[in-house]
């Protein structure tokens, strides 16, 4: 049987990109200048103060569909928890691989030692607080144990002819898995401005932390791509347009 591996991060790569600010104004523009090339519009372009307000403008009266002209390819590995929770969203492109046509890796997720473990208050107005040592060392030690077993049974059924996707019935949610996602910036805005705690927001958000560690990931890529139109997400509010 391979070797169980325990991990407590997450992977985001940007695979491939074309977006750029400069996408943004090309499409807001069309409505005042009419038709141009995106060549054109990028020739010998440095950002402005025309550019940053204009940019500003679309997101601050939600003019929304400038911020759909681009697209952002990322490769994620995360426990497949995290992955439901980015389906709900229905915000992009997923392709995932599949436990039908491929033996699954022994990866598993266990909360890091510094990773919140105690709910206080009710749905909606929530904190999370530090756990106990105790606490802590049981949930890594109940993990650890359940997801070992859970791997072995699988194998067993695997060594035994089983197929594959009836195989992976007994394996648990916090198993990894991998994808591609492919979004645009203003779809990306919107899964931002719910799945991460930021000061600064108009509408507060509560995400679980694992989702927020794959979505801080996204939103440093793509604050590197388009520092104008992060820069404006940012300062409204983090709204998405």
């Amino acid at each position: 049987m391979p070797e169980i591996e325990f991990r407590s991060d997450v992977t985001v790569e940007l695979v491939r990109s074309s977006a750029s600010d400069s996408d943004v104004l090309f499409a807001a523009r069309v409505s005042t200048q009419g038709e141009q090339t995106l060549e054109a519009a990028q020739d010998g372009h440095d950002a402005t103060s025309r550019d940053r307000g204009l940019i500003n403008y679309l997101m601050r009266d939600r003019h929304g569909s400038p911020f759909e002209h681009n697209s952002m390819t990322f490769y994620v590995q995360a426990p497949i928890f995290v992955f439901r929770e980015f389906m709900r969203h229905r915000m992009a492109s997923y392709n995932e691989e599949s436990g039908r046509y491929r033996e699954l890796r022994p990866v598993f997720y266990v909360p890091s030692d510094d990773r919140n473990l105690v709910q206080v208050g009710k749905p909606g107005a929530y904190d999370f607080l530090p756990g106990t040592p105790e606490q802590t060392a049981l949930v890594r030690d109940e993990t650890v144990r359940a997801s070992t077993q859970a791997f072995e049974a699988y194998q067993r059924m695997l060594d035994a002819g089983v197929a594959r996707e009836v195989a992976r019935i007994v394996l648990p949610l916090n198993i990894y898995s991998s994808m591609y996602v492919t979004v645009n910036a203003r779809s990306l805005m919107n899964f931002l401005s719910l799945r991460t705690k930021r000061e600064g927001s108009q509408f507060p958000s509560f995400p679980q932390r694992e989702i927020e560690m794959c979505a801080e990931k996204m939103e440093d890529v793509w604050q590197t791509l388009m520092p104008l139109t992060h820069e404006a997400f940012q300062s409204k509010g983090r709204v998405a347009p």
